[in-house]
C-alpha cells in the first residue's frame, strides 16, 4: 500500500480490554486491506474471540480505536456494525433449534432487508453456496456439528458481509468435513469477501491465509506472511513448539 490507509478495509489501533484485573487485549493493532485472508493464532486465552468481540460491538473497548473503511466504529452497536457489512461466526455454536434451517439464516438476511420473500431469497442463495439447501426445512436441532458449522457460516453470509470473520470454522468438525469447509473459505475469499480467521489447525491456517497475526497473552507478537511467523521465536515457543518448526 502506497500511501497510509489505501486500500484498508480494517485498521485495528491500539484495541485494550480489561476483565477486572485481567487484561485480555493489550494494545493489539493490525490492518486488513480489502480481499485479504488474514489468519489470527494463539493458545487458549490469548485473547483471539475477545478481540472479534471487540471488533464486532460485541463488548466495548477500553482504549483504542476500530476503523472500517476509515471510518471509527469501536462504539458501534453489533446490529449497526452488521449493516456496515461486517459479519461473524461463533465458536460456540447456538442455533435457533426450534426453527427450521432456513429460518435460522433468514434471521441474518433481515439485516439487510425487512421484505420477507426478499429474506427468503438470500438466505436460499447462503444456504446453496455452503452445500445445505437440502436442509431448508429441517429443523437445525438435527444438523450434525459440521452442518451446523455451514449454518452459522450461510447465517452471517446472508447478511452480505465485505468483511467476514471466523471464529474455528474447522473446530469440532470430523475430518471428512474439513476439505469442504477450507474449499468454501477459499471460494469466499476469490469471490471478493475480505476473511479474517481464527483457527487451532495450523495446517488449515497456514495452508489458506496469506498473512497470520499471532496473539500471546493479548498481545501481537507477529504478522507477516505464514512461512515467516511459523518459524519467528516466540511463536514457536508460545504456541506452536518445535516439533512444528521445519
Amino acid at each position: 500500500m502506497d500511501r497510509p490507509g489505501e486500500g484498508v478495509l480494517l485498521d485495528v489501533r491500539g484495541v485494550t480490554k480489561r476483565f477486572g484485573g485481567l487484561v485480555a487485549n493489550n494494545d493489539i493493532s493490525f490492518r486488513v486491506g480489502a480481499g485479504e485472508m488474514v489468519g489470527i493464532i494463539g493458545p487458549n486465552g490469548a485473547g483471539k474471540s475477545t478481540l472479534f468481540d471487540l471488533l464486532t460491538g460485541f463488548q466495548p473497548a477500553d482504549a483504542g480505536e476500530v476503523l472500517l473503511d476509515g471510518r471509527p466504529i469501536t462504539r458501534f452497536r453489533p446490529d449497526e456494525i452488521s449493516r456496515l457489512g461486517v459479519a461473524r461466526t461463533f465458536q460456540k455454536l447456538r442455533p435457533f433449534t426450534q426453527m427450521t434451517v432456513i429460518e435460522n439464516v433468514m434471521v441474518g438476511a433481515f439485516q439487510k432487508t425487512t421484505d420477507l420473500a426478499r429474506a427468503r431469497r438470500d438466505a436460499t442463495n447462503a444456504l446453496e453456496r455452503v452445500g445445505l439447501a437440502d436442509k431448508a426445512e429441517s429443523h437445525a436441532r438435527v444438523l450434525s456439528t459440521g452442518q451446523r458449522k455451514r449454518l452459522e457460516l450461510a447465517r452471517a453470509l446472508a447478511t452480505k458481509p465485505r468483511l467476514l470473520l471466523l471464529d474455528e470454522v474447522t473446530g469440532g468438525v470430523d475430518l471428512r468435513s474439513i476439505p469442504g469447509l477450507v474449499a468454501l473459505v477459499r471460494e469466499l475469499n476469490a469471490a471478493g469477501t475480505t476473511l479474517v480467521v481464527i483457527e487451532h489447525n495450523m495446517g488449515v491456517i497456514m495452508d489458506v491465509s496469506r498473512r497470520i497475526v499471532a496473539l500471546h497473552l493479548g498481545e501481537v507478537i507477529a504478522d507477516g506472511p505464514p512461512a515467516a511467523v511459523g518459524r519467528d521465536p516466540r511463536v514457536v515457543e508460545a504456541y506452536l513448539g518445535q516439533a512444528y518448526v521445519r
